[in-house]
This record gives C-alpha cells, structure tokens and sequence, in this order.
C-alpha cells in the first residue's frame, strides 16, 4: 500500500464562478434573458399553454361574474366550462413536454 503523495494547492475555489468541466456548458444561452424574453420564447414553443391560461381566466372571470348577477344556470355552464379549459391546457402542458423530449432525442 503506497502513501499519497503531498497535495499540491490548486486554483482556490471561486463560489461566484460556475466549476469548469471539459465538455458542458452550464447554460444553454450565451446571454441572460429577461422576463419578457423568455415568456415570448417559451410562447413561441408551445402557444397553446397561454391559449388555455386565457381561457380559463376569461370562464373564470365571466363565470364569476354570472354568479354575483344572480345567473345561476349561466355561473354553472362557466364552471364547467374553466374545467374543460384547464383540462385543455393541461394536456397543451403535457403535449409540449413530450414534443420537446422528443426533440432533444439524438
């Protein structure tokens, strides 16, 4: 059984710098985006996810309404109607999900 060696100091760990490793980049974009950026860039990839999100507030919102009015029938058909919209945009969620791990197949 041999002895290690000294240990020789390397480079002082830098907390503010991501650690280098030969072949991967921590970020896929060179630059940072803004909020706005990536919103537009993610909207861009799946457009039906925000499709669903306005649907369902725009139930929502009308349903609710609808309900303060005294609609009854009207504040119901809207309930189920933001069901539908979620379910809608749930799956627009899923299905982008698959997309995107099928285009990142080699």
């Amino acid at each position: 059984m041999t002895t290690p060696g000294p240990m020789t100091p390397g480079t002082p760990f830098e907390p503010s710098q991501p650690p280098v490793i030969e072949g991967f980049s921590p970020s896929v974009y060179s630059t940072t985006e803004s909020f706005k950026e990536k919103f537009l860039r993610k909207t861009r990839e799946n457009p039906m996810v925000p499709i669903g999100c306005l649907g369902t507030a725009a139930a929502l919102t009308y349903g609710l309404y609808c309900f303060h009015r005294g609609q009854s029938q009207r504040s119901q058909l809207m309930m189920r109607t933001r069901i539908a919209a979620q379910g809608f945009t749930v799956v627009a969620i899923l299905m982008g999900l698959a997309a995107s791990a099928l285009k990142s197949r080699p």
